[in-house]
């Protein structure tokens, strides 16, 4: 996914563009998300759906389906540094930290 560093350059900053697009289709909430490095694109998708014994409250569907599309591409960005960490040969760390902790 990335390049190696030039070290001959003064270190900069990066802007990464995320679009996140929320569908609804009740009882159906669908979240995509759109991840532009500059370099590369990533994307990922989730949805949530709600019970047909449950209010209608679309906030919930909304946070619901985007956090799990946000999980997601997380995911698909710890693949992509580790295809690349194994690209250019470094040893792998041996212990990965958990996407979130059992109080979240």
């Amino acid at each position: 996914m990335t390049r190696p560093v030039d070290t001959s350059r003064p270190a900069s900053v990066k802007e990464w563009r995320l679009n996140l697009y929320l569908s609804e289709h009740d009882p159906d909430t669908t979240a995509r998300i759109v991840l532009d490095t500059g370099d590369n694109v990533l994307e990922s998708c989730a949805e949530a759906r709600r019970s047909p014994y449950d209010p209608g409250v679309p906030e919930i569907g909304d946070e619901l389906a985007a956090g799990r599309a946000l999980i997601a591409l997380g995911r698909a960005l710890m693949r992509a540094a580790s295809g690349d960490i194994e690209a250019v040969g470094a040893p792998e760390a041996t212990s990965s930290a958990p996407l979130w902790t059992s109080g979240e």
